[in-house]
């Protein structure tokens, strides 16, 4: 049997002229809105505060919770997709999702709202793997580059738009906005999706891999608690603890699913060199990425002493940058192909966070905007080459696997990239001693998150330094069809 033939397919007679520009944008839509209510709760939590009479510091708890059910439900989703079917299971998480957005309306106090969240976060687990994966079986690899040019803008906008759109919803109306904007958006993401997505029998005799499943989600899950608690204060040892049981339950998961009959994922995903990309230089990208969004704010008001409105017009021009550069980011990719691309975009990244650390208060303001417009250009650039490279040498077979492992690689990188951007402000705030340290605390209050920038485009360096192993002809098939020899093929997965 070829591996083609290990799944069903959406569509049995699914060919090149089967690409769907509609159903992949319908896919980005409600990427969108689970990306969006991943941090568009951050501005709100004040008011939130006050309406149940707690803490601000406890509403952390919705975020925490929603992050993490995510996290831990997208290794599930892709099994649910093979037994049920994709289009089944997309149109039960947009349902749950929106039904969960008014609950969350409707909380009348904080373990309500963290509850419901836990039931959002639930449907956002499965819209993001499952609705990426019905797009790919559409898709033919010629086609890919076309398709995740709709499926990576919500990863780019949606953290750079989160503060702007909680911030005017909680001003003019209320948090519980935040919520009830879902209910119109996921009823028409619905009835969409009934009529857009194919409809195929799931397999019904596809067996769960139990073990799989309970390691792999306990160390996501502790992953990602163990990173908000370094994104927080006095909790590093807990941190620690957290992470480090995260990643021996992920160890343990790795050594299982190499052994096991039916193992949650095919690891035969990591046999291809591309697809490796998005759990080392992808990973490491995605990760200095997610950190701009998140100190860009906070050095512009503690910092610069900026009020939120003027911090927010200029954070606004990452987004400027990723708007205007989109639609030549696949010419940019079919010309020089994705190694040169790759390379290219992690050092013009890196240059533009090593030049955020040299702005101050009395820089033209004219001259910021112009440095992060091009900044939130060259994290475009890189974001769409990499959610496409990863896939140009999974078969058929493997594609489940591959997506589910891809995204949850994406939720803990970006889980990643704020906690350590938080940590590294902690250390220089405290005195460390990395660049920008001694003289932190009591002089330049801009000079922590200086040193973070400074510290987060070194690290964008180590994508630089793997992007360069990769082959000189690395996804050929997808950049330059019929153009190019395309890379050697990955092994067999093994039955």
């Amino acid at each position: 049997m070829p591996p083609s033939a290990a799944l069903p397919s959406p569509a049995a007679s699914t060919t090149a002229d089967d690409w769907s520009p509609r159903l992949a944008l319908l896919v980005a839509a409600t990427f969108f809105m689970e990306f969006l209510d991943g941090t568009v709760l951050t501005t709100a939590i004040p008011s939130i505060a006050a309406d149940f009479s707690v803490p601000s510091a406890d509403v952390n708890v919705t975020m925490t919770a929603y992050l993490m059910t995510v996290a831990m439900g997208i290794p599930l989703s892709g099994w649910l997709a093979e037994r049920l079917g994709a289009r089944r299971v997309f149109c039960l998480a947009i349902a749950t999702f929106t039904v969960a957005s008014l609950l969350c309306a409707l909380s009348q106090d904080l373990a309500m709202l963290t509850l419901s969240r836990v039931l959002q976060g639930a449907g956002g687990a499965m819209m993001v793997p499952v609705g990426t994966l019905v797009v790919l079986r559409g898709t033919a690899k010629k086609d890919l580059l076309r398709a995740t040019a709709y499926l990576v803008w919500p990863g780019l906008l949606a953290p750079v738009l989160a503060p702007l759109v909680g911030g005017a919803l909680t001003t003019f109306l209320s948090w519980h906005w935040i919520f009830l904007i879902n209910l119109p958006l996921g009823l028409a993401a619905f009835l969409a999706a009934l009529r857009l997505v194919p409809g195929t029998a799931g397999d019904r005799a596809r067996r769960l891999d139990w073990l799989g499943l309970g390691l792999t989600t306990l160390g996501v899950g502790s992953v990602v608690v163990g990173l908000e608690l370094a994104g927080g204060r006095g909790s590093g040892a807990l941190a620690a603890l957290s992470i480090t049981a995260g990643l021996l339950f992920l160890v343990a998961a790795v050594w299982w699913m190499r052994r096991a009959r039916s193992p949650l994922f095919d690891l035969g995903v990591f046999t291809a060199r591309t697809f490796r990309a998005t759990a080392t230089g992808g990973f490491i990208y995605r990760l200095t990425i997610s950190a701009v969004p998140f100190l860009l704010p906070l050095m512009f008001q503690n910092g610069f002493g900026w009020d939120p409105l003027h911090a927010g017009v200029l954070v606004a021009a990452v987004f400027i940058g990723n708007i205007w550069i989109k639609p030549a980011t696949t010419p940019l990719i079919r010309r020089f192909g994705f190694k040169p691309v790759l390379v290219f975009a992690s050092l013009a990244s890196a240059a533009t966070f090593a030049l955020c650390a040299l702005i101050d208060a009395g820089t033209p303001e004219p001259l910021i905007f112009a440095l992060l417009v091009a900044s939130g250009a060259f994290r475009s650039i890189g974001f769409s080459a990499y959610a496409s490279v990863q896939y140009a040498d999974v078969v058929p077979a493997q594609l489940p696997s591959a997506n589910a492992v891809s995204a949850t690689l994406v939720q803990l990188a970006t889980a990643a990239g704020i906690a350590i951007g938080a940590l590294l402000i902690r250390v220089y705030e405290a005195g460390g001693p990395l660049p920008g340290g001694a003289g932190a605390a009591g002089g330049d209050p801009a000079a922590p998150y200086r040193a973070a920038f400074l510290a987060i485009a070194v690290v964008m360096l180590l994508s630089t330094l793997d992007s360069l192993t990769l082959p000189r002809h690395a996804g050929a098939e997808v950049s330059r069809p019929g153009q190019a020899p395309a890379a050697a093929p990955p092994r067999r997965p093994r039955a």
